[in-house]
């Protein structure tokens, strides 16, 4: 998992770097494209092959989920371009969160004062990233938070999809529906790209299926309760590569608020799995 994590932070460097030169759809439209490929590959070697893969009693809900992943990479990969990686990441890291404070009205789910306490922090956390009142506030920070809401909108309606259908048949949904999207979109915006470029292009999608594979990996052989807190790694990696690779500055107010957040997720996700238990 932490692998995992240290793969994505260094996907979300060379995003950064190709969005920046190239319209962002482009980008996440050839990388969507390698994805589909992975996916339906997967699906392929599987029992029933693509037919059993694509079987969905939920096809509206599937082709949902797969758009919203799609536009939620578009608005925090303009994210890692306007405001940086480091502060993207640490604004990014409210979603978990987020997840918890949506799953009652959505899901049915009992969320206890406790659990709603740190979603609080959490919140607080996000608040002292932001630091309102000192200064010009930067409204483009709504950025990452609106990213942040839409991935844990994807969460929850992946734990929905998966009362009715397979780990497989999402994955699978997710990876086509985004590509199909992507490519209306990103054909239009087609532009000439120099060789190092097409390579750094070629890294992004590597990284990109070497990623989703550790995940697939991980789900296999340990429980999501227990891994989701290593997916705060993905913070650390993530600032290393905006300090290290973009010159990026880890302002205190920054680093105190993402620690607040991280802190508050895993309180959070701590007292879901002893929910779960009880």
């Amino acid at each position: 998992m932490v692998l995992a994590m240290m793969v994505f932070a260094t996907q979300d460097g060379i995003s950064r770097h190709l969005a920046s030169e190239y319209n962002p759809f482009m980008v996440v439209m050839i990388r969507y494209w390698f994805f589909a490929a992975f996916v339906i590959t997967i699906a392929m070697r599987k029992a029933g092959g693509i037919r059993a893969a694509a079987a969905t009693k939920q096809p509206v809900l599937q082709i949902f989920r797969g758009l919203l992943l799609a536009a939620e990479i578009c608005v925090a990969l303009y994210g890692f371009v306007v405001i940086g990686l480091v502060e993207s990441h640490a604004i990014f890291a409210i979603y978990p969160l987020i997840v918890v404070a949506l799953s009652g009205p959505m899901l049915g789910e009992k969320v206890g004062w406790r659990r709603w306490a740190a979603i609080g922090v959490g919140f607080l956390g996000m608040l002292v990233i932001l630091a309102p009142g000192m200064g010009v506030f930067q409204t483009t920070a709504i950025i990452p938070f609106i990213s942040a809401v839409m991935f844990a909108l994807y969460a929850l309606l992946t734990r929905y999809a998966a009362r009715l259908d397979s780990t497989a048949t999402s994955f699978f949904w997710t990876g086509t529906a985004g590509a199909v999207v992507m490519t209306v979109f990103g054909l239009s915006t087609w532009e000439p790209m120099t060789g190092p470029d097409w390579a750094w292009m070629f890294a992004l999608c590597m990284t990109g299926v070497g990623g989703h594979w550790l995940l697939i990996r991980c789900y296999e052989i340990a429980e999501a309760s227990v891994l989701q807190p290593f997916a705060y790694f993905h913070l650390v990696f993530a600032v290393l590569v905006g300090v290290t690779v973009f010159g990026e500055a880890l302002e205190l107010n920054v680093a105190i608020g993402a620690a607040i957040i991280v802190a508050a997720g895993v309180f959070a996700l701590i007292r879901a799995r002893k929910a779960a238990q009880e």
